[in-house]
């Protein structure tokens, strides 16, 4: 199994950030993970558990398709996917921090496939730089894109 997690301190209020990973996921999801080429909802309406889309990303020149799964969606706190039929999970998890957010990511893949086995040690670093690549791009488009809240008049 190959796991990676990283966490950032977003400058935005918790309910805002939720709203921008979760509520608008299908719009914002591409642009924090640019690797995502194509991203198409099979399950309409709002992320809740059962919801199900399709990617198609390319990964260092790499092409590849999946469907996946809310797994775990908790309104303020977390959102869950798993891939339907590929052994991954992905972890989005926000914890307030005064006026802030703390988000905690994590991608974990299933168990390697024989031919990749020799690859791991180098699946591993890249795993985690995209983990790490995911939360900047993430944190960067939150703190550009949506104003800070106004200091607390003492």
């Amino acid at each position: 199994m190959v796991k990676a997690q990283t966490r950032t301190l977003i400058r935005r209020p918790l309910e805002q950030v939720f709203r921008f990973v979760v509520e608008d996921f299908v719009t914002n999801y591409p642009r924090w993970s640019p690797e995502v080429k194509s991203l198409r909802v099979l399950t309409h309406g709002p992320l809740q558990v059962g919801w199900i889309g399709h990617q198609v990303r390319v990964d260092q020149g790499r092409r590849t398709e999946s469907d996946f799964r809310v797994i775990a969606l908790e309104p303020g706190r977390q959102v869950t996917f798993r891939g339907v039929r590929d052994p991954y999970r992905i972890d989005y998890r926000f914890e307030p921090r005064e006026q802030h957010t703390e988000l905690h990511f994590s991608f974990e893949m299933g168990k390697l496939s024989l031919p990749l086995r020799p690859f791991e040690k180098l699946i591993r670093l890249a795993v985690q730089e995209g983990t790490e690549r995911t939360v900047r791009n993430l944190k960067g488009l939150v703190e550009a894109e949506i104003e800070p809240p106004s200091p607390s008049v003492v």
